[in-house]
């Protein structure tokens, strides 16, 4: 099985949500959030958790984890800016299938004050 290692930059109540799961899921969206949107790179995770998570919450991790890539292939990945701006676009009511896909543990990897 081929995987591939996705990430998302995550606020503290994010990631203590999270946390609860297990290191397992990630939590629903809320009604206004339509996509859940992991990035396709640590690169612009440190983009996001740097220079907005960061100034909104006053601090921004990074978490990362894999996934078989020939699920994650039903998903667009859409460039949403500069050239490494990848992001896969889950439907939000899709979430749960998607989470039961992760293979192993969701990781914290990076903080950022």
């Amino acid at each position: 099985m081929n995987t591939t290692t996705l990430y998302r930059p995550v606020n503290q109540a994010e990631l203590d949500l999270i946390k609860a799961s297990g290191w397992n899921a990630f939590p629903p969206r809320l009604p206004e959030q339509p996509i859940f949107y992991p990035v396709m790179n640590f690169q612009y995770a440190e983009d996001i958790s740097k220079k907005w998570n960061v100034d909104a919450y006053g601090i921004g991790y990074i978490v990362k984890w894999e996934m078989d890539s020939a699920y994650l292939s039903r998903f667009n990945v859409e460039n949403v800016g500069g050239s490494h701006h990848n992001e896969l676009w889950v439907p939000a009511e899709e979430l749960e299938e998607f989470n039961s896909k992760i293979i192993g543990k969701i990781e914290l990897i990076a903080e950022y004050k």
